[in-house]
């Protein structure tokens, strides 16, 4: 029980990393606020935890009004705020030239402004009670580019180095802030491509280990990060993507070859 006596916020926790992520939460001791925009799935999650330790927050992270609602809800449902995970986030396949303004804006506002948002409001609650952990969703893509998700690229790429300036700006105070950066995940995000024909298979040849990973598996990563088994870490930015960023990109030539063994 890592989280008793502790609140959390979980933005984009009606599905995904979020849910799998408030589940290990509440799980392990913590009241939790399940932040989302999809209405119908949060209430769900946070009606089948329950127990009063859980509550559903309809939250667009765009709007800076919804985000601080958010954590007055935490302050006055649980009596505080100790642990924000900023999680929501949306994606966009387009090159630049066909990229519109308005869908850059979209990328950026939930991406990037989002996690300033939420830390924003967060950290005058986190000093309130001495201290605090935030754990913001980067993504192997702020780390490297992919074609043709340029602002995706950019918002995460974003993320990682505003987590760091959180990190070092806030240490001071006992409050922690990492990012973890996802490979690819098997979340609805991704359910579409599945549906595409032998997309999947290349996908999955590309990552090391040969497969997506599981909500889950993201999930144990961020609450290591929260707990006070990573109480010397922060300012890290812990890829969790199944040995993508461990290679150069050259072809796997003993696969090729037929030369690896069992």
């Amino acid at each position: 029980m890592r989280f008793s006596n502790k609140v959390v916020i979980v933005t984009g926790g009606a599905s995904g990393i979020g849910l799998a992520a408030a589940r290990r939460f509440h799980a392990e001791g913590a009241a939790v606020v399940i932040a989302d925009v999809q209405d119908e799935l949060g209430q769900r999650a946070a009606a089948q935890l329950g127990e009063g330790r859980c509550v559903y927050r309809h939250t667009d992270v765009a709007s800076w009004d919804d985000v601080q609602a958010m954590v007055a809800t935490a302050e006055a449902e649980f009596g505080g705020l100790d642990i924000l995970f900023n999680n929501a986030g949306v994606g966009c396949f387009a090159a630049t030239p066909d990229l519109t303004p308005e869908e850059w804006r979209r990328v950026m506002a939930i991406d990037l402004d989002g996690v300033f948002y939420g830390c924003k409001a967060a950290l005058p609650a986190m000093r309130k009670r001495g201290g605090g952990a935030i754990v913001n969703t980067a993504s192997i893509s702020g780390m490297a580019a992919d074609f043709s998700f340029a602002a995706y690229n950019a918002a995460k790429a974003g993320v990682i180095n505003y987590t760091r300036a959180v990190a070092i700006d806030h240490a001071h105070e006992r409050i922690r802030a990492n990012a973890v950066c996802p490979g690819p995940v098997d979340t609805p995000i991704i359910a579409g491509i599945n549906e595409m024909q032998g997309v999947r298979q290349v996908w999955d040849k590309a990552v090391p280990m040969g497969r997506f990973a599981r909500a889950e598996e993201i999930a144990a990563v961020v609450l290591f990060l929260a707990s006070d088994d990573a109480s010397y870490m922060t300012g890290a930015i812990v890829p969790v993507d199944g040995g993508v960023t461990a290679h150069t990109g050259q072809p796997d030539l003993p696969g090729m070859l037929g030369l690896r063994g069992v």
